[in-house]
């Protein structure tokens, strides 16, 4: 009865340090174990036309590094344009007014994130200022109706062409002027 006790107790253990280790990789893949919120961080919004995918507290990050998160998604009724609130860290306080802001994709689960560019102006943006150039987020079922929409287009063109086109086996008439004197 002892033995069956005690592996009672190390299969609990075991349990026990799975689920810890599950809840860990839900932290670092949910991206919330690896952003602390500063108090000196500062605020910039962006104006995006379609943000797709992007949620709450997505990285930012600028040349691969995570610089800050996405703090809420919002709607502005007067531009009918989404608004994307970014918490920066305070140690990226040099970021040039002119910085451009594009909603990109990583990975192989499709995760969105706003990717930042630097530009070259020598002001820099503050707490509250908003980046003005902004891309918005490519969605895939847009590309795709371009893509058929395009290709139908070519297919009318080459009907019309073929049906403008003289019928083989008919004589086309020389207009070169050879034979003429």
């Amino acid at each position: 009865m002892q033995a069956s006790r005690t592996m009672e107790v190390w299969v609990g253990v075991f349990v026990a340090l799975g689920l810890l280790g599950l809840f860990f990789v839900a932290m670092q893949v949910s991206n919330l174990g690896d952003f602390r919120t500063a108090k000196d961080s500062y605020l910039l919004k962006a104006h995006f036309g379609n943000v797709g995918g992007l949620r709450v507290r997505a990285p930012v990050s600028m040349a691969g590094v995570t610089v800050g998160r996405v703090e809420r998604i919002g709607f502005d009724d007067q531009r009918y344009e989404a608004v994307v609130e970014m918490r920066i860290d305070p140690a990226f306080r040099k970021l040039p007014e002119d910085t451009s802001a594009s909603i990109l994709t990583a990975g192989l689960l499709g995760e969105q994130y706003v990717g930042l560019s630097a530009g070259g102006s020598e002001d820099y943006l503050k707490d509250g200022d908003e980046i003005e150039l902004t891309q918005s987020a490519m969605v895939l079922e847009q590309l795709i109706s371009r893509f058929l929409f395009n290709k139908a287009e070519e297919g009318k063109d080459k009907k019309s062409e073929a049906a403008s086109a003289p019928e083989s086996g008919s004589v086309v008439p020389n207009v070169t002027g050879a034979g003429l004197n």
